[in-house]
C-alpha cells in the first residue's frame, strides 16, 4: 500500500470563493464513484463551489481540464482508474495522462489535484477509493491538494 507515512489532514480548508471542477473518467464505476464521493466530501466541507463532469476515461482528463481552466476554474480535481493489463497500453495511457495533466496545470498556472489511480489490479483500487473498507481515500486527497494549492497560488498572486 502506498499510504505509509501519509497522515490524514484534520484542519478545515476555507475554499470560499474558489471554483473547482471535478473531472472523472467513467471506467470502473465502483472505484471512480468512490473517488468522486471522497472529493465531494472535502469540497462540501470547504465551502468551494464545484461541479462534477465525466469523461470516457483517464486519457481524456487533460483536455477536459484544459477546458475547465479556459472556463474560469480555479482548480481541477482529476479522477481516474488505469489498471495494468498484459500489453504496454497501461504504460502509454498512464504516461499520457500524467504528462497531459501536468502540462495543462503548468500552462494554466492553476492546480490539478491528481487522483488518477495507476494500479496492478482491481483490489488496489478498491483499497484506495475511499469506500467502506478502503484504507485510503485518494479522491479526498486529490481535492485537498487542489484546494490547498489553489489558495497558495491565489496568495502568491496577491
Amino acid at each position: 500500500m502506498s499510504g505509509a507515512g501519509a497522515a490524514p489532514r484534520t484542519e478545515k480548508i476555507d475554499g470560499s470563493g474558489l471554483d473547482v471542477v471535478v473531472i472523472a473518467g467513467t471506467w470502473h464505476e465502483v472505484i471512480t464513484n468512490g473517488l468522486i464521493a471522497g472529493a465531494q466530501r472535502v469540497l462540501d466541507g470547504s465551502g468551494a463551489s464545484y461541479r462534477v463532469v465525466r469523461v470516457p476515461g483517464s486519457f481524456e482528463l487533460a483536455v477536459a481540464a484544459q477546458a475547465a481552466f479556459a472556463g474560469g476554474a480555479d482548480a481541477v480535481v482529476a479522477l481516474g482508474v488505469i489498471i495494468r493489463g498484459g500489453t504496454p497500453h497501461f504504460e502509454y495511457v498512464s504516461a499520457a495522462t500524467t504528462d497531459g495533466l501536468t502540462r495543462v496545470s503548468l500552462d494554466a498556472g492553476k492546480p490539478v489535484g491528481f487522483g488518477v489511480l495507476t494500479l496492478d489490479d482491481e483490489k488496489q483500487g478498491l483499497d484506495r477509493a475511499g469506500l467502506e473498507r478502503s484504507h485510503e481515500d485518494k479522491g479526498a486527497e486529490a481535492a485537498d491538494a487542489a484546494l490547498r494549492t489553489a489558495l497558495v497560488v491565489k496568495e502568491l498572486r496577491g
